[in-house]
């Protein structure tokens, strides 16, 4: 029987390296691309499970799972510091008078 490989672990890997990239954007979209990529590559991986002799990339599918709980980390951790920033200037409303401050100076 000829081995086939594991039909999500090339999208994972895909959401996986833009959720990385995304990480060093913002926090938000890192955590939302890194979470469909470990959604995906488990689901892989319950398959790989039941029969492992049907596929053969099942390197590519822990390396996967590996970068996407490197970004579920990564978008958490600076999210979590972005909300900090936030809150240690006094909130989202002194954040956005700040904002407003700076982008007029920056205009003039």
């Amino acid at each position: 029987m000829e081995q086939q490989k594991l039909p999500n672990v090339t999208i994972a890997l895909v959401l996986s390296i833009i959720g990385f990239v995304c990480c060093c954007i913002g926090g938000l979209p890192g955590i939302i691309l890194g979470g469909i990529a470990f959604f995906l590559a488990s689901k892989d991986e319950k398959l790989y499970k039941e029969n492992p002799e049907n596929y053969s990339n099942y390197s590519t599918l822990k390396t996967t799972k590996t970068i996407s709980i490197v970004v579920l980390v990564l978008g958490i951790l600076y999210l979590a510091y972005s909300i900090y920033g936030i809150m240690s200037i006094g909130g989202w409303d002194a954040y956005m008078e700040q904002v407003r401050i700076m982008s007029e100076q920056y205009s003039q």
